[in-house]
């Protein structure tokens, strides 16, 4: 299984268009290096490609990966998986809307809240859509199984009355059939689970949620589990030393942006990584 981290920041990305930060001023100078938004990319056979989320920055990011460029008459795009309904992971679908026969898996929940954008979307090109979560989970084109885990998370602000679902926010456990080799890919984390704790033990490589190093980091930092802490994730991810572990949708707000920071350092330090855009690796 081939991986590429297509994007690596939290919504907005890095530096963020709206802010004036000493960091976000620092990626602007190039004295830091910039990021897009959170998205990535798995392929079992080189071939055909699924993406993890579709970021409002989905073009720059395919057209950055010269291995998801299209051929004279197709795309190795084969569909989304997508692990919430957050507005940052479905804006690029509509970058897409020009393939036909994409497949796109989400949580009911989500698929529910996005039946407006998908009558829009079916009518440039029809695409199926199906639920992540459906039992004993699902075989993609290319040689790799999925399921679709949920985890603790909250609806989306967009949401009509806040409906409260156990099912808004999934992680995926990606396994190629060929290989054994395992990813579990949870960019939005909010809790650390036992459920949680055992996907990762079972993993080859987790790509997990490093949006906040401290609580308290952002007005609405519950929505993520922060990075530092005695509940933060590097301390659960400290009981996997052999994972390889990886953080991704970094906030501008967190210091692990800086790759001399102290922050990094501790990361580092615990044998966690905090790629660029456009890492690739093979599981």
């Amino acid at each position: 299984m081939r991986v590429v981290l297509l994007g690596t920041a939290a919504g907005g990305g890095f530096p963020r268009w709206n802010c004036a930060c000493a960091r976000c001023a620092a990626a602007r100078d190039g004295k830091l290096p910039t990021r897009t938004p959170e998205c990535a990319a798995v392929t079992g056979n080189s071939r055909e490609w699924w993406l993890l989320n579709t970021s409002p920055d989905i073009r720059a990011q395919l057209t950055a990966a010269s291995a998801l460029w299209p051929g004279p008459r197709h795309t190795p795009v084969r569909g989304v998986l997508l692990t919430d309904g957050e507005p940052d992971h479905l804006a690029g679908l509509a970058v897409l809307r020009e393939a036909p026969g994409l497949k796109t898996y989400a949580a009911p929940p989500v698929l529910a809240a996005l039946a407006p954008a998908r009558v829009a979307l079916d009518r440039h090109a029809p695409w199926e859509w199906a639920d992540s979560l459906t039992e004993g989970g699902f075989v993609l084109s290319g040689g790799l199984v999925v399921t679709a885990h949920p985890v603790v998370g909250e609806p989306p602000a967009y949401v009509p009355g806040r409906a409260k679902d156990r099912r808004w926010v999934t992680a995926y456990r990606i396994e190629d059939l060929a290989t054994g080799g395992v990813l579990v890919y949870a960019p939005r984390v909010s809790t650390w689970t036992a459920a949680l704790d055992d996907l990762v033990s079972a993993a080859d490589c987790v790509v997990l949620d490093g949006t906040h190093f401290a609580a308290g980091e952002a007005a609405r930092a519950g929505r993520h589990l922060p990075v530092s802490g005695p509940v933060g994730s590097l301390t659960a991810l400290s009981r996997h030393p052999y994972v390889r572990r990886v953080y991704t949708h970094v906030a501008d707000t967190n210091p692990l942006l800086d790759p001399a920071s102290a922050a990094r350092a501790q990361v580092s330090e615990a044998g966690v990584e905090v790629l660029a855009d456009g890492a690739e690796f093979v599981l």
